[in-house]
């Protein structure tokens, strides 16, 4: 697999708290933060060690063989270092793609879910 993006961002909550919201993103019904696209499918979690590490099947159903892989660190004050590198099979997408799969990534974790966390 080929790497085509990769984040860390600093989410409030702690990282048992981030990893729930991630396995289980519709557990709050009035914080709804994975808002799909409607090219856009809600992804399974296909593998999860609790509370440091989880993958994603893909959220595109154009790019089946995409998978998402989140980090998940205690950071200095107490919240998550929260790491997303998402992996794609050959051939790689045109920069366009790229681009749109990232920031939708970059959109849904580091502004929603965070979002979701009180900032």
């Amino acid at each position: 697999m080929v790497e085509i993006g990769n984040r860390c961002r600093s989410q409030p909550a702690p990282p048992h708290v981030v990893f729930e919201a991630l396995t289980e993103p519709d557990r709050d019904q009035g914080r709804p933060w994975l808002i799909l696209l409607a090219d856009e499918q809600r992804p399974q979690v296909l593998a999860a060690t609790r509370p440091t590490e989880l993958t994603w099947s893909s959220l595109w159903p154009r790019r089946p063989d995409a998978v998402i892989r989140f980090g998940l660190e205690r950071s200095a004050d107490g919240g998550t270092d929260l790491r997303w590198i998402l992996h794609v099979e050959e051939p790689v997408p045109d920069d366009s793609l790229a681009g749109h799969l990232r920031k939708r990534l970059n959109q849904l974790i580091n502004a929603n879910l965070r979002y979701t966390f009180g900032q």
